[in-house]
């Protein structure tokens, strides 16, 4: 019923930086070619701890959309949009809100995690409780089987699929449900009927995984259902209503901890960032001069290379045996830090010579991520129409044009 799409967000922070590239991009240009990948600017979730600022919000849009495309994110592949050109957002993010407890916002770890870290904010407004919500509302639209998260992101996943499992469970349950999902049954003709019926027998009482996998792929091979019996089946399947919304499943990524120049996370805020367009003279004054282990005052110290921010670096850009000759040669005082330094100085700057290639074509010309854009917002409207059709249906809003 549902396809195996990828679904993840940015919020418009401006230009992006290494940390942002090993933390989220690459795996986003892996998994464009393995999935299906909606990719969309979070503009109006910049507006819930930002919006008494919003004058950079625009400028930000485009510089970060056009590192997407200089990290190799490819709109050929994947289908890049911003969350505000599609309002069907907002309408969702609105019915959802009729029927989620507030008790279940108040609970989302980063609600009151926040609270405490961001004391300079007002965050007192229904926009920064219910942001939760309209993150469900946006993974919910595209129905995404898969949302690539951190370990940190997992619990929004989760209240997404109660979010969906709600929904599904007050508005799937239509009259006459059974007795229509027992005819679209028959339609998948009598042998394959069969053996779907002992399938969701298996599952339904003894809870076999395998026999609930194998009947949603004979669901997903059956070319004469309609949409609303491949969505009656799917409830049926596993015991429940007319399955309306997917519930989402977190994708976790596994990215290597980037650490910026000061040994601390890499943050524009904190100044110690390298940003993926940054030119190569300035990359490589930035980490000659990166601190190093304070043991090593003179040339001819030994040093220690855990206690040197420059080794998280090598983690990232290092094979094994550079990595070995860095701890043999700071240990024994046989390398000098700027030694150490250089062979991380070169990967970092082969790393960010074809992304400043490719964001030059769109800097040179910004009519070119303006028509990706258009583009991408047009293919996700489609899909976002879609959903709501069968939303304002069950929630008896059919009439809303």
């Amino acid at each position: 019923m549902f396809e195996t799409r990828v679904l993840s967000g940015m919020r418009p922070t401006g230009s992006l930086h290494l940390g942002h590239y090993h933390g989220v991009l690459k795996n986003w240009a892996r998994l464009q070619s393995e999935y299906p990948c909606l990719f969309f600017v979070a503009d109006w979730h910049a507006l819930t701890t930002d919006y008494g600022a919003p004058e950079a919000i625009e400028k930000n849009t485009w510089d970060m959309v056009i590192d997407w495309l200089a990290a190799g994110i490819d709109p050929q592949q994947a289908i890049l949009f911003i969350q505000s050109q599609i309002p069907e957002h907002a309408e969702l993010h609105l019915l959802l809100s009729m029927i989620v407890p507030v008790g279940w916002l108040e609970r989302v770890p980063t609600y009151k995690d926040q609270q405490e870290k961001l004391t300079d904010k007002d965050l007192s407004t229904y926009g920064f409780l219910g942001y939760p919500l309209l993150q469900s509302a946006d993974i919910l639209m595209y129905r995404a089987k898969f949302v690539p998260v951190g370990e940190d992101q997992v619990p929004h996943v989760e209240f997404t699929r109660e979010v969906a499992r709600r929904f599904n469970h007050l508005y799937g349950r239509e009259p006459g449900f059974e007795d229509k999902a027992r005819a679209a049954v028959k339609k998948m003709g009598s042998k394959k009927a069969r053996l779907f019926n002992e399938l969701r027998t298996r599952f339904l009482e003894k809870g076999e995984q395998q026999a609930l996998d194998k009947a949603r792929a004979m669901l997903d091979e059956q070319q004469n259902l309609s949409r609303g019996d491949r969505e009656r089946l799917y409830g049926h399947l596993e015991g429940g209503g007319k399955k309306i919304l997917a519930e989402p499943e977190a994708l976790l990524t596994e990215a290597p901890r980037m650490v910026g120049l000061d040994g601390q996370k890499m943050s524009k805020s904190y100044g110690n960032s390298i940003s993926l367009r940054e030119d190569a003279g300035s990359v490589e004054k930035k980490i000659r001069t990166m601190p190093t282990d304070p043991a090593r005052v003179k040339r001819t110290d030994p040093g220690n290379p855990e206690k040197c921010p420059v080794w998280p670096l090598h983690q990232v850009y290092s094979d094994q045996a550079r990595k070995q000759w860095v701890v043999a040669g700071c240990t024994s005082a046989g390398i000098g830090c700027l030694d150490c330094k250089q062979p991380v100085i070169e990967a970092v700057l082969a790393e960010l010579a074809p992304m400043r290639k490719r964001a030059q074509a769109y800097l040179d010309d910004p009519t070119l991520v303006k028509n990706i854009v258009a583009d991408g917002n047009e293919k996700a409207r489609k899909l976002a129409l879609e959903t709501m059709r069968d939303v304002r249906e069950a929630m008896g809003l059919s009439h809303v044009q």
